[in-house]
């Protein structure tokens, strides 16, 4: 019962016989402290729960956390490789108390599972109490038969526990093993505590006080529990080993290492493996909690701990990326109990390799460059504060790896030089900032973004958390506070909500803090790395300092990542309806639908919009998951990925991967490969049904595609279904029969319209009781000349011809009139065109009409005029331009 994976599961299973819930490890991202930069203690998720703002189904519970300390106050980096228990990632074993049991049942629990299930000797064991801690001290006494001079009482912090200046507190009793008088130390709170002899293995936080003020202190009315056991530790003693580095979980991981450098752990070579094994496992694991390499916050942290641990590679001669290699061993050692590894294996093993591969690169410009500035230095000297930030700035070396670099030499670098030349370029560009025309407007976000830096995105992995209002803006100025019925822009250090760009909408949701409740209507990027909240302020008054919870309106989000994932299938199958021409020239992904625009020289016919339809509906139904790899944008495009209009791709880019061709040559392939940063859906099914509304021209050569998905689509179809019922109704028919009976209708229609058609123009030809609508003789010709009603502009010409055809040798005139206007026509029979021009005829008639021009041939000629009043002198100026 030694192994970590065997250790982790005995204290889960033994809290769990004891009534506890076992919760799942929370993310290494905190979602509910923004003050946090990781989770470094199993307490963290309940944070909320333990001050009373939470409550959970369970009074008890028992978690095995995951934990990283590599920035901020809690930072480990430098020591680890070096000592024996220093780690950036490490396991947190604990039990937890909200209000149920207290110390009695505590320190019971404890001794039990270390003594009899752990089977740990007792008389190596001692604890430590806070010395006024006159309750813990009897109860280890009389539950695990303790001696005095083996329960220390310790005055100092170290045995008392608050959560900050105010809120809950309480003192601690810690659990030490001692390893031996053969390992200089002694035990704590003496003067050799500093000694490897007796270690911590467990900490039980009593918390009991609720600090009010800094000098008021007063009882919790439902005291807890928190403790942590260190997995790394314990398993070190269980396994008789001294040191974390020397248990299995780690043996296994330093075993890969050395195969794949064949370069053993030894000597100096050591402390490289060491290294390589810790990072790798704090570097998986926050990747697939979400953060990925950046130079801006807790994605800083993770690549200062790639690339320490890429330069240990360097040192042990790796000749490539070496990280990613030993990525599988991880897994088979850790993916079982954390099954977010196996889940983002790829991503991790992409941004690893891709990681590395840059990194060498700038390693080796950057040490060669650094040798030659370097060079004339010895021991006790220091390299000039601007060749260091040239080196940063210009080739993209950071300033740690320069130092660390010329270490080895006794030499240092003159890192408040470096800070000068770093300010200087902050100034000169943000004097080319403020004089740059319409950028001025954006002045505020670019001061905003220097001082506070890149808003840290949340939103892939979640759509709650917790924040830190940075800054409040209102009308271009920097505002301190905003009350109710005002309107805001919000700056926060980090924040789930998705800020506009690609075509995708910026998020909605809610800021709440004690004091205030903001409605966000819109979330937009600002200043290169700012998410700015609009927002309006529904309730109290919101300040910048101020905490803050923080929720996307997870249903509009729900329809934006459907809408989205559907530009993507529609995007695919577009360019296998129409061909490899088709790219996306702009898109809208809208909560309630979608369009997009894309190049197509041509209107897309009602056959090929179905197919594209059911194409990405094969893909939807499919229900496969949707994956992101993180690449080189060469990488990206040599594996097919497609990038999307509007988007601004770095050297990193997020490849999104949903899907499997089932037709043409990428059968069986992934069916949609795109660079995007966009927010998608787990899987295809969550989009539910892609319906094409239809397709339209937007310019030339561009056609645009609008469509719903999901429950709008549904909808649509609903509605689509009810009028198809209402018409049925109307009709008398069945839904199916809807179709054949309105065919039958407009042919139905078609006959009547025909033929009321030919019943006018008999009328027209054959009625009239006036004298002028019969035939004459003009200039000795016959002519027929007549004005006519309820006929159509096109039918005149039919008139003509049976009027010609009923004189047989003449010249005949219509004029119809419709809504004031009319219309007129001309024929001459072919006998007459020498002397006669039904052109030049007709223009007479449209001047007549208070028209002009007119055209056609000298048999027949049509022409109009505004002023149907006019209808009979038209025919009448007919005649006598006839009579000359």
């Amino acid at each position: 019962m030694s192994g970590v994976n065997e250790i982790r599961s005995t204290f889960l299973d033994f809290f769990k016989t004891n009534g506890h819930e076992i919760v799942p490890s929370s993310p290494l991202v905190p979602r509910n402290d923004p003050t946090l930069m990781f989770t470094n203690a199993g307490m963290v998720q309940f944070k909320n729960v333990f001050t009373g703002l939470e409550s959970r189904p369970y009074s008890t519970a028992t978690t095995a956390q995951k934990c990283v300390r590599a920035g901020g106050k809690h930072n480990d980096l430098d020591n680890v490789g070096y000592t024996a228990r220093h780690h950036t990632f490490f396991e947190m074993l604990g039990n937890f108390s909200f209000g149920d049991y207290f110390k009695e049942r505590a320190i019971e629990l404890a001794w039990t599972l270390v003594t009899r299930e752990f089977g740990i000797d007792r008389n190596r064991l001692l604890v430590t109490v806070y010395h006024t801690d006159d309750e813990a001290f009897g109860l280890w006494k009389k539950i695990a038969g303790l001696p005095d001079e083996r329960i220390i009482r310790i005055p100092t912090s170290d045995n008392f526990w608050a959560m900050g200046d105010t809120g809950p507190c309480g003192p601690c009793s810690e659990i030490f093993y001692d390893h031996g008088d053969h390992i200089w130390g002694g035990p704590p709170g003496s003067a050799d505590e500093d000694g490897d002899r007796f270690i911590e293995i467990w900490n039980l936080v009593f918390m009991q006080y609720e600090q009010v003020t800094k000098d008021e202190r007063v009882d919790l009315p439902r005291p807890s529990i928190d403790t942590g056991m260190g997995l790394e530790r314990v398993a070190a003693l269980l396994q008789g080993k001294h040191d974390n580095y020397d248990i299995d979980l780690f043996q296994a991981l330093i075993a890969a290492s050395v195969e794949a450098t064949g370069v053993k752990a030894e000597g100096d070579q050591r402390a490289s493996h060491r290294v390589i094994a810790d990072h790798l496992r704090s570097s998986a694991f926050l990747i697939a909690d979400g953060v990925l390499p950046s130079n801006e916050g807790r994605g800083y942290v993770l690549r200062r701990i790639m690339r320490r641990a890429m330069r240990h590679a360097q040192l042990l001669g790796a000749k490539d990326p070496l990280m990613y290699r030993l990525l599988p061993a991880l897994v088979g050692q850790m993916g079982r109990a954390y099954p977010e590894l196996i889940r983002a294996e790829s991503l991790i093993s992409e941004t690893l390799k891709l990681e590395e591969t840059r990194f060498r690169k700038t390693l080796e410009r950057g040490l060669g460059l650094l040798n030659d500035a370097s060079a004339t230095l010895g021991e006790g000297d220091r390299l000039d504060g601007e060749t260091a930030f040239k080196l940063y700035d210009t080739y993209g070396f950071p300033l740690d790896l320069t130092q660390d670099a010329l270490r080895a030499r006794g030499v240092g670098v003159d890192t408040d030089g470096f800070a000068a030349a770093m300010e200087r370029q902050k100034a000169e560009a943000r004097a080319s900032w403020a004089g740059s025309g319409d950028a001025a407007a954006e002045t505020i976000w670019y001061g905003l973004r220097e001082r506070l830096g890149a808003t840290e995105f949340l939103g892939y992995e979640t759509e709650t958390a917790e924040g830190v209002i940075q800054a409040l803006v209102r009308d271009g100025a920097e505002i301190a506070s905003a009350k109710a019925g005002e309107s805001v822009q919000v700056v926060l250090n980090q924040t789930p909500f998705y800020g506009e760009s690609g075509g995708q909408m910026g998020d909605a949701g809610t800021i709440t803090t004690e004091q205030a409740r903001l409605k966000v209507t819109d979330t937009q990027k600002r200043g290169d790395g700012l998410f700015v909240h609009i927002a309006e302020v529904e309730e109290g008054t919101v300040e910048a300092g101020q905490a803050a919870a923080l929720e996307v309106d997870h249903g509009r989000r729900a329809r934006l990542r459907a809408n989205h994932s559907a530009t993507h299938l529609l995007h695919e199958a577009l360019r296998e309806v129409l061909g490899t021409h088709v790219a996306q020239k702009g898109s809208l992904v809208a909560p309630e639908r979608l369009r997009f625009d894309v190049s197509h020289p041509k209107p897309m016919s009602a056959d090929e919009l179905k197919v594209v339809e059911d194409m990405a509906n094969e893909i939807v139904v499919q229900n496969t998951a949707v994956t992101t790899r993180l690449m080189s944008v060469d990488d990206a495009i040599a594996e097919g990925a497609m990038a999307l209009f509007g988007e601004k791709y770095g050297d990193e880019v997020r490849v999104v991967s949903m899907g499997t061709a089932l037709h043409g040559n990428k059968a069986g392939k992934p069916y949609s490969v795109e660079l995007c940063g966009g927010t998608h859906v787990a899987a295809t099914g969550q989009i539910g049904l892609v319906k094409i509304l239809g397709e339209s021209a937007v310019g030339a050569g561009v056609r645009r595609i609008e469509a719903l998905t999901g429950p709008s689509a549904l909808a649509y179809l609903s509605e689509q279904d009810e009028r198809v019922k209402a018409l049925a109704g109307q009709l008398k028919v069945q839904p199916a029969e809807v179709l054949s009976r309105v065919e039958q209708l407009v042919d139905e229609r078609r006959k009547m319209e025909r033929e009321l058609a030919d019943a006018r123009r008999k009328l027209a030809l054959t009625g009239g009781t006036q004298a002028s609508d019969a035939p004459r003789e003009v200039a000795g010709v016959s002519f027929l000349g007549k004005v006519v009603t309820g006929v159509e502009p096109k039918d005149l010409k039919g008139l003509a011809d049976d009027g010609k055809k009923s004189l047989g040798s003449g010249v005949v005139v219509f004029v119809g009139v419709a809504d004031g206007k009319a219309s007129a026509v001309v024929g001459v029979t072919e006998d007459l065109t020498g002397r006669f021009s039904a052109v030049e005829l007709v223009r007479v008639a449209s001047a007549a009409l208070g028209g002009k021009g007119g055209g056609g041939r000298a048999d027949m000629a049509q022409a109009g005029g505004p002023d149907g009043d006019k209808a009979a002198d038209a025919v009448e100026a007919v005649a006598s331009a006839m009579a000359g």
